[in-house]
């Protein structure tokens, strides 16, 4: 039989909303408003809302993974345990990236080593091929090691030459998460032929419709004099921006802001891109 609640049933199993920080400033970017008095205040989060999965995406060489493995750091650097499927990038690999990026975040890399729990799909047809045997071993490695915390990048290579499947395949594993209470951050890629500007993705909208958030990034080539003279950048340089698509479980900042990835391979946000380009024009 069908089973259905009065909403007021369900505030004991109601989730508490704060945030699980990224170690960037999208922890600004998601925001509650409370109430004060007869006023209403905006608070920031403090991170991704927890227990969300959030979605992920860009073109090529926009910071995807990077936002990924700087949020997996933080976490790890807290105390808290990440589960790490790696689907692009043998482990043997990411293991060298995120230990420069903790070297390059100044935290104590043991930390982050014992912390970290990773899942090899890159080398595993078995695991890419077969979402069940994926998810019974994340099950098992989330049970065993207490994660709190679950990366999956990129979700777009467990159905890279079958994107008819993309919704089913999303839509299992936004489950899977949600059954094992985890904050969820899936990478995904785009096709060549999607604007770098959306929420869509390889399986077209498959990840963003069924995810409870997408944060896009995207990046700007500098390659004429208007965009000399808009952007303050010179020919051939590049402009990172990063947006918050939509987020269902929390109020966020919707603008368009620009970052920079640094000399030492972190993203750093650094202000919306309107008072980007005001401040270009008055320079």
């Amino acid at each position: 039989m069908a089973q259905y609640y009065e909403l007021r049933e369900l505030e004991s199993k109601a989730i508490k909303l704060f945030g699980v920080p990224t170690g960037t400033k999208l922890d600004d970017m998601f925001y509650r408003i409370d109430k004060e008095g007869d006023s209403y205040v905006k608070k920031p989060l403090g991170g991704i809302p927890h227990l969300a999965v959030i979605n992920i995406t860009g073109v090529p060489d926009t910071g995807k993974s990077v936002l990924a493995e700087q949020f997996a750091i933080t976490q790890a650097s807290h105390g808290y345990r990440v589960l790490f499927v790696t689907v692009e990038t043998p482990a043997n690999f990411l293991y060298t990236a995120i230990k420069q990026k903790a070297n390059a975040m100044n935290v104590d890399f043991s930390k982050v080593e014992e912390n970290i729990v990773v899942i090899d799909a890159a080398e595993s047809d078995e695991l890419r091929e077969n979402v069940k045997a994926l998810l019974d071993t994340m099950a098992y490695a989330i049970k065993e090691k207490k994660c709190t915390n679950t990366i999956i990048d990129s979700v777009t290579g467990l159905y890279e030459h079958k994107e008819v499947m993309a919704r089913q395949i999303v839509r299992q594993i936004f489950n899977f998460l949600k059954k094992f209470r985890q904050t969820g951050v899936l990478v995904s890629q785009k096709r060549s032929t999607q604007a770098s500007e959306t929420a869509e993705a390889a399986g077209g909208l498959a990840v963003a419709h069924i995810v409870d958030g997408t944060v896009v990034l995207d990046k700007k080539l500098i390659e004429s004099r208007w965009d000399v003279n808009l952007y303050g950048l010179g020919i051939g340089e590049v402009l990172r921006t990063i947006r918050i698509d939509g987020c269902r479980l929390t109020a966020h900042d919707s603008r368009t802001w620009v970052f920079e990835i640094t000399e030492k391979g972190l993203i750093e946000i650094i202000e919306p891109l309107e008072s980007y380009i005001k401040k270009k024009a008055r320079g």
